[in-house]
This record gives structure tokens, C-alpha cells and sequence, in this order.
């Protein structure tokens, strides 16, 4: 009995053991940092016409709506009569919009309906309340008119102080299948995602397909490596008349995740600042308004508190910006400082202004 619980307990261990193993190396899935050529969102677009405003509209010197709005009248079979647009001179409840859908990457099937984003483009104060009249939607080539979708209904604000941008849930209704092919030539093509392309990193995931399905292809390498986004990989002849199979095979391929380059993301109208842990800055002195900053050289002692105790000469950004918030420096001017850092070639990483 005692032997069967030491098994126990030791199974358990391994078992932890191992999981703690997987987790300090970082593993992930080649589908965590790419995805296939071909597998790209659809975007489609229109103008169309809101109504039922509250007199927030665009209003009769607003041409544009008014004409619009004649035009859909004799569509209707309500044309004007002989005093022509004089007639709309009060209609204070409409405006002209701009409305955009977006198709998934993974594609969407006819009748399907997906949500579409409504802004106006004239002189309308507010969409509260609104409800888009039936609009067609065509796609971005000018030399394919084609109606895609419709989309109607009624607007939801995203924001309240926002008022002229809205979005229609599940509002625009497709007229078409939208297949995206993710084969060619017998190949596929991964595609890393911005963050993490990089030639060492292309190089890694055509080795790691290489390493792990060549077998499938008699030993010849499956993946080439094009360049520092993406990687060409070979369908072999088994998986020809079922790629899917084989993609979902390449996607969970596990791998240790690429180690990114330092960086700092700055949202400035959210007022959100996120940064790897690693970003360093080097030797610096900042003056913004009443506050002064010196980095990367030795404090004098009794005089100073280093920014980042562990490391005086090498500090990290996440240290300076922990000290500024413990002084109750406005986020604004964090954010002023960091920039100042980044334009003087201080800022040890990569910055990324939202």
C-alpha cells in the first residue's frame, strides 16, 4: 500500500514536473504567431441614409443628404414634384453616412449576418436614436460594383461622446459566399504575424515543420522560409484531396515562443501605456515642466533615490514610470517624457504610438 502511494505521488511529480518544464519554456503554437495567406478579413463599404434623427440631422444646406434622399424617394416611387429639393427644406431628421462591414478572415456564407459601423460625413450632430435605411454594400474594387450585402437597422452609440459613430449588430445581411482559398499550387504560406516576423523566426518555423512532418514527404523538406514574414510549405501528395487535415496538423505544431523585441505601446486617448518588462533606457536628463529626470549614472549618495535600485547604471522603464506615479505624475506627461526618451535615442526598444 505504502509502495502504491510513493508510485502515486511520484507520478504526480513527473507529472508537475513536466508542466512546469512546458511553462518556463514559453511554449505555444505556430497558430499563436501566424496565420495563412489567403485567410484575410473582407471589407465592404457603402453610403446610406439614417433616419428618424430628432432633428440632429444634417439639415437642408447639407446637398448631398438631400439629394440622396430625392433619389431614394423616386426609387420608391415617390419622385418630387416641380419644386424639386425646395420640397426637403425641413428635413432635419436625415443624414448621410458611411457605412462599413467587415468580412472574417475565416470567410462568411450567403444570409449570414455580421455587424457594420455607421459614421456620418455631413454636418449631422448626433445618430441617437437613428436607423439606417436599406443600403447596399459593395466591396473596395471600383471595377467590381457588385452588391455584396445590404445592411439597415437601428444605431447603437459606442460611445455617447461620440455621437456620430454608431454600429448596427448583426445589421448588414450578405447577398454572397465569401470563401478564402488558403491553397495554391499545391502549397500554403504561413504568414507571421507583425510582431513576431523576423528571418531567425521564419527560419525557426520552416526548420520546426521540416523537423516535424518531412516524414510525410519521404524526407524532403516540407517549409522554405521566404523571407522574414513568410513561410511556403508543401501539401504532401497523402493530404492533396483533404488540405484541411494537414493544416490543422502544421498549425498545432508546438513551439517555443519567439522572444519579441523590446517594446513600449502608447495609447494616447485611452491614456494606457504597456510595456516588456525588458525595456531599458540609457543615459538620460528630461526637464517637463516642474519635474527632472537623470538616468543611467551613479546617485549621490543622500541626495538621490536611483530610479531603479537593482540596476542604477541600465534602469528599466517600468521603474521610471512606477517612481512618476508614486509622485502622482499625470499619465499625459508620463507619456511626454517616455516620447521625450524615444526622440533622444534613449529609449532602449521599440516605441508604438496608438
Amino acid at each position: 500500500m505504502r509502495a502504491t502511494s510513493t508510485c502515486r505521488w511520484s507520478a504526480i511529480a513527473l507529472v508537475l514536473g513536466i508542466c512546469i518544464c512546458a511553462l518556463a519554456e514559453g511554449r505555444t503554437t505556430l497558430k499563436s504567431i501566424c496565420h495563412l495567406k489567403g485567410q484575410e478579413q473582407n471589407t465592404l463599404q457603402g453610403l446610406g441614409i439614417v433616419v428618424g434623427l430628432d432633428g440632429t440631422g444634417d439639415g437642408a444646406n447639407f446637398t448631398p443628404v438631400i439629394r440622396s434622399l430625392a433619389e431614394t424617394m423616386t426609387v420608391l416611387g415617390q419622385p418630387l414634384g416641380e419644386n424639386g429639393l425646395a420640397e426637403l427644406k425641413d428635413a432635419k431628421n436625415v443624414a448621410l453616412v458611411t457605412v462599413t462591414a467587415t468580412i472574417p478572415a475565416a470567410g462568411a456564407r450567403q444570409g449570414s449576418n455580421v455587424d457594420c459601423q455607421v459614421s456620418s460625413i455631413g454636418a449631422a450632430k448626433s445618430l441617437a436614436g437613428g436607423r439606417l435605411f436599406l443600403t447596399p454594400l459593395v466591396g473596395p474594387d471600383r471595377r467590381n460594383p457588385a452588391v455584396f450585402a445590404f445592411a439597415q437597422g437601428p444605431i447603437s452609440l459606442d460611445n455617447v461622446e461620440t455621437k456620430t459613430t454608431g454600429r448596427i449588430f448583426g445589421g448588414c445581411r450578405l447577398e454572397e459566399n465569401f470563401f478564402n482559398a488558403f491553397t495554391r499550387d499545391g502549397k500554403i504560406t504561413l504568414v507571421l504575424d507583425k510582431y513576431h516576423a523576423g528571418f531567425q523566426v521564419a527560419q525557426d518555423v520552416a526548420e520546426l515543420v521540416n523537423s516535424q512532418l518531412s516524414f510525410q514527404s519521404s524526407g524532403t523538406p516540407l517549409a522554405k522560409a521566404l523571407d522574414q514574414t513568410n513561410v511556403e510549405v508543401s501539401i504532401p501528395p497523402q493530404y492533396r484531396d483533404d488540405p484541411v487535415l494537414f493544416v490543422s496538423q502544421v498549425l498545432s505544431l508546438p513551439i517555443i515562443e519567439p522572444q519579441t523585441a523590446p517594446r513600449v505601446v502608447i495609447n494616447e486617448r485611452a491614456g494606457s501605456i504597456v510595456i516588456s518588462g525588458n525595456v531599458e533606457i540609457g543615459a538620460v536628463v528630461v526637464t517637463h515642466k516642474n519635474i527632472v529626470v537623470e538616468t543611467g549614472t551613479a546617485t549621490i549618495a543622500g541626495r538621490f533615490v536611483a530610479v531603479d535600485p537593482q540596476e542604477p547604471e541600465n534602469p528599466k522603464l517600468k521603474a521610471l514610470i512606477e517612481a512618476l506615479s508614486a509622485v502622482h505624475v499625470p499619465t499625459e506627461d508620463i507619456i511626454e517624457i517616455i516620447k521625450g526618451v524615444d526622440r533622444n535615442g534613449r529609449l532602449l526598444g521599440q516605441l508604438i504610438i496608438e
